[in-house]
């Protein structure tokens, strides 16, 4: 058996043994991890194969997902080959072979050829490379090479904590415009669509520039994040990840858009019967678009806090009185109490109606929304039964502007 076919069988057993595990219910988490790890153990054996060195002025680097030591049945396995010139004259032809025999094996691999300088030229001028050299993590080669490429690509020396965001945030509104600005398409994209997985990147990335963490769980313990919205995120992401992972075992190929044919497969692979009321396929949808709307909103509230703690922490800003209950600080809606909807349930709505009242305000204070989430319990049948809860709704149905838009931001 040559080499190209045995390394194509054991490509192939491990799909299959990765289907298999998969629909027994072993937890996708543990599954994108150790297909993560199987890539890693086959790319040093092809390394090796081509004589590469593994000490000195080169070295393999997997960026992007893979660099976070995630990976997808076919997702694309992002590489950078890191190395001086002169290396790459002198193992020119060896790199290229290895590069072909990978794609022999039918690997989707995503490529760069960079020195040092490379990195910091592209890195400070393109905020996507920035954020892949920022997951970056050595497989085979010149630690002290790649050590060295991590310092001088840190993103405090290339990019302001300021400017990072604002790419980024910018990076994040151009790709939502793309699905129309709304988790709720037809045909969802899993990854990039709003409320998909990259949104929870998005945090993730913005975390680590700003406050210097690897993991969300970490903002916990500096409390930028509560335990509700961690785990919020954790549940999404596993959920998104199951969708995904079952999405390229479906599809037999690097898929992320659940289109109609898949969403019924899924919902049938998934367990998710029909019944009298809807179809299976209904149900399934049903939950993704629950789910994806949760972490729509988490991204949206996340995000303007980090806004404030990076963007506005030198200028706060003065409050300008509202009314009792609420005050304006910077363009923003903000609740004078922090036990404001505890104490005043009805307060809930009566920010919908302000906000219809004052166009000129920019939106809701991050932490305000959090005082919202938390206090949602609090809408129950004595809520819905309060003749203040309904006379605020029904004034805020008389508002001459701005009705729709509150609805949906009450939704």
């Amino acid at each position: 058996m040559s080499d190209i076919a045995a390394f194509r069988q054991a490509i192939s057993e491990q799909q299959a043994a990765l289907a298999d595990r998969f629909q027994a219910g072993e937890p996708v988490e543990q599954l994108v991890h150790q297909q993560a790890a199987f890539i890693d153990e086959l790319l040093g054996q092809v390394w090796r194969q081509h004589a590469l060195p593994e000490a000195e002025g080169l070295a393999l680097v997997a960026v992007g997902g893979y660099g976070r030591g995630e990976l997808h049945p076919h997702s694309d396995i992002d590489l950078l080959l890191l190395g001086e010139e002169s290396t790459f004259d002198s193992h020119g032809p060896a790199l290229q072979d290895f590069l072909t025999f990978l794609w022999d094996l039918k690997l989707d691999i995503g490529h760069s050829v960079r020195t040092l300088e490379d990195c910091i030229e592209q890195a400070g001028a393109d905020i996507t490379v920035a954020t892949n050299l920022m997951e970056a993590r050595l497989l085979l080669g010149d630690e002290t090479l790649y050590q060295r490429m991590r310092e001088v690509t840190d993103q405090s020396r290339l990019w302001a904590g300021r400017a990072f965001f604002e790419a980024k945030w910018a990076e994040q509104i151009e790709r939502h415009r793309k699905y129309n600005d709304t988790a709720y398409n037809l045909e969802p994209n899993v990854k990039e669509g709003p409320g998909g997985l990259r949104d929870i990147q998005m945090v993730g990335w913005v975390a680590k520039r700003h406050f210097g963490v690897e993991t969300l769980a970490e903002l916990v313990d500096r409390g930028f994040l509560t335990d509700e919205e961690y785990h919020a995120l954790d549940k999404g992401q596993n959920f998104l990840w199951k969708v995904r992972f079952g999405l390229h075992l479906v599809a037999g190929r690097h898929e992320d858009r659940l289109l109609f044919d898949h969403q019924r497969s899924l919902a049938q692979r998934f367990g998710y019967e029909s019944d009298g009321k809807r179809l299976a396929v209904e149900y399934f949808m049903k939950e993704y678009y629950r789910e994806v709307t949760e972490l729509e909103r988490l991204n949206e509230m996340l995000l303007q806090l980090f806004q404030e703690e990076i963007l506005l922490a030198d200028h706060p800003g003065e409050p300008r009185d509202i009314n009792k209950r609420f005050h304006a600080r910077r363009g923003f809606l903000e609740a004078r109490d922090s036990q404001l909807f505890e104490q005043q349930p009805f307060a809930l709505l009566e920010l919908f109606l302000v906000m219809a009242q004052h166009p000129e305000l920019k939106g809701v204070r991050a932490e305000t929304i959090r005082r919202v989430r938390a206090a949602l319990p609090h809408i129950n049948e004595e809520f819905r039964a309060d003749l203040r809860c309904r006379s605020l709704f029904m004034e805020l149905l008389r508002q001459p502007l701005g009705v729709t838009h509150e609805l949906r931001r009450m939704n």
